[in-house]
C-alpha cells in the first residue's frame, strides 16, 4: 500500500500533447527493471518444475520485415539475406532443443503458440514449414488450444494462407493498421490498401477459424475525415475480431528520433484526447454491428466464439517459453511468484550464443508473490472487468482490502465500479486504463523508465 508521500498518477487531460516514451502497460514490473544479473537465476528457474496445472505456451519471434515502420519499436531488421534468415531459424530451433530437454519444460504440453515481430509473414512458405515442423519434433502441440501469427498484408499470397493454415495456425493477425494509401506512406508501412484488400479476402477464402484486423489510432497525418472513412471500412469487412491501438512514441522509433533531432519535445500525432475519441467512435459503430467489446483493445464478433487464449492465460500467470531474438518469456516458481526474462537483444549475439552451445537469455529479474499478483491484477483490469475471488484463491490476498484506498479514489471519481465480486471499468475509463495501472505498482516501480 503506497504511504501519504507517494501521489497517485493523474489521468491525462484530453487535450494533452503526446510525448515520447511508453504508455501501454504490457508487463509489470517495468522493462527497465529487468537486469542482466539476473541471468544466472533466469536460466536457473529452467531446472525446477512447473506448479501442478500451470499451462504452457511458445512465443517465437520473427525479427524481419520488409520496411521498418516509423512507429516501431520491435527488434526487427530490414537488410537480412535468405541464407541470413535461414541461419536464424536454425538458431531458434538449437534454442527449442535445449529448452526441450530441461525439467521446466520436458513432457510438457503446450496450450498456446504465439508467432511475433517483426513480420512473421516474411518468411516464404518452405521456411514456414521448416519452422513450424521443426518446432512440432521439439515441443508437444498435440494439446495446442490456439496458434495466433502475425502478418502484413503484403507478404501474404493464397499460397502462403493455404500453407499456414495446414501448418495449424488458428488465429491469423492482418497488420492493417490504415486503410488510406497516403497515411501508410507516411508512416512507412510497406503494404497498401489494394493488398490489404487482397490479403482479407483470401484469408477468409482459407477458412481460418478467427481473422483479427489490426489499426492504430493517431498514426502521423490522421484526420477526423479518413478515420471515419477507417470505420466504415472496417465495419464492411466485418473480421472475426479487431484490435485498436492509440499511438505512442517511444524512445527507439524513427518519430523520436526525427523529434530530437528539431529539439521538439511534442510528437506530430493527435492528442490523447483525439485519439480517445477516434476509439470511442469506432468501438460505438463495432458495437452497432454486433461486435462486443472484450478488452481496452479488442472487438469480437462472437463473444462466446472468438477468444484470444495467448492473451488470458498470459494475464493469469501462464508460463511461456520464448524463443529468438530480444523475445521475453515468463516462468511461475513454487511461492507464487515468478521470473521474467528476455533474450539477446540484436541477432549477432543471438546466433553466436546458441552456435556456441550457449543460452542466448540476456536479462532476467524474479518477481515475488505480491509482485505476481500486481501483475496479474493490473493486465485482467485491461479487460474491464476483474473478480476478486481468483486473486483471494490463488494468492489468499482480496484486492479489494489490499487497495482499498485506491479504489476508493477511483470510485469517488466515478472511473470504476464495484458490484459484488466484481470490478467494472467503464468504456470511458478502459479508453485510458493504462494510466490508472501504475498506482497499483509497488512504490519503487513508480516514476521510473517503463522500457
Amino acid at each position: 500500500m503506497p504511504d501519504d508521500t507517494t501521489p497517485l498518477p493523474v489521468l491525462e487531460a484530453d487535450d494533452k500533447k503526446t510525448s515520447v516514451g511508453n504508455y501501454f502497460v504490457s508487463n509489470y514490473p517495468p522493462y527497465s527493471t529487468w537486469s542482466t544479473d539476473h541471468r544466472d537465476a533466469g536460466l536457473a528457474m529452467f531446472d525446477t518444475p512447473a506448479a501442478p496445472g500451470t499451462p504452457l505456451g511458445l512465443y517465437v519471434h520473427i525479427p524481419f520485415c520488409r520496411k521498418r515502420c516509423h512507429f516501431c519499436y520491435f527488434r526487427v531488421y530490414t537488410d537480412k539475406t535468405r541464407d541470413e534468415v535461414s541461419e536464424y531459424l536454425d538458431a531458434v530451433l538449437e534454442e527449442a532443443t535445449r529448452y526441450a530437454q530441461t525439467q521446466r519444460i520436458e513432457g510438457r504440453k503446450l496450450t498456446y503458440v504465439y508467432f511475433g515481430g517483426g513480420t512473421p509473414s516474411y518468411l516464404s512458405e518452405k521456411q514456414l514449414t521448416y519452422l513450424f515442423d521443426g518446432l512440432k519434433e521439439r515441443l508437444d502441440w498435440s494439446e495446442v488450444q490456439e496458434v495466433a501469427f502475425e502478418c502484413e498484408p503484403g507478404t501474404l499470397s493464397t499460397r502462403k494462407l493455404a500453407c499456414l493454415k495446414d501448418l495449424g495456425v488458428t488465429r491469423l493477425s492482418l497488420g492493417i493498421e490504415n486503410f488510406n494509401d497516403e497515411i501508410l506512406e507516411l508512416n512507412n508501412r510497406a503494404h497498401r490498401s489494394q493488398q490489404v484488400g487482397n490479403a482479407y479476402d483470401w484469408a477468409i477464402d482459407a477458412g481460418f477459424e478467427q481473422v483479427n484486423i489490426d489499426l492504430i489510432a493517431g498514426m502521423l497525418g490522421e484526420t477526423d475525415e479518413n478515420w471515419q472513412a477507417n470505420i466504415d471500412t472496417l465495419v464492411k469487412m466485418q473480421p472475426h475480431a479487431v484490435t485498436i491501438y492509440q499511438m505512442e512514441v517511444p524512445y527507439n522509433t524513427t518519430i523520436y528520433k526525427d523529434m530530437k533531432a528539431s529539439g521538439k519535445d511534442e510528437a506530430p500525432v493527435a492528442d490523447w484526447g483525439t485519439k480517445r475519441r477516434w476509439v470511442t467512435e469506432a468501438y460505438a459503430a463495432l458495437e452497432e454491428a454486433g461486435y462486443n467489446v472484450t478488452s481496452a483493445y479488442t472487438a469480437v464478433k462472437d463473444a462466446n466464439k472468438i477468444k484470444f487464449i495467448y492473451r488470458d492465460a498470459l494475464w493469469s500467470g501462464a508460463d511461456m517459453l520464448a524463443l529468438g531474438v530480444s523475445s521475453f518469456g515468463y516462468l511461475t516458481d513454487s511461492n507464487g511468484g515468478g521470473m521474467h526474462y528476455q533474450n539477446q537483444h540484436d541477432i549477432v549475439p543471438y546466433t553466436s550464443a546458441v552456435v556456441g552451445g550457449d543460452q542466448p537469455m540476456y536479462r532476467a529479474l524474479p518477481i515475488d508473490k505480491e509482485e505476481a499478483m500486481i501483475r496479474e491484477w493490473v493486465l485482467q483490469l485491461k479487460l474491464g472487468k476483474v473478480s476478486r475471488k481468483p486473486f483471494i484463491q490463488k494468492f489468499g490476498v482480496d484486492p479489494f482490502e489490499k487497495w482499498a484506498d485506491i479504489l476508493k479514489g477511483y470510485i469517488d471519481e466515478k472511473l470504476i465500479t464495484i458490484e459484488g465480486d466484481e470490478l467494472i471499468v467503464p468504456r470511458q475509463t478502459l479508453l485510458r486504463i493504462d494510466t490508472l495501472l501504475y498506482a497499483f505498482f509497488k512504490p519503487e516501480h513508480r516514476g521510473v523508465r517503463y522500457a
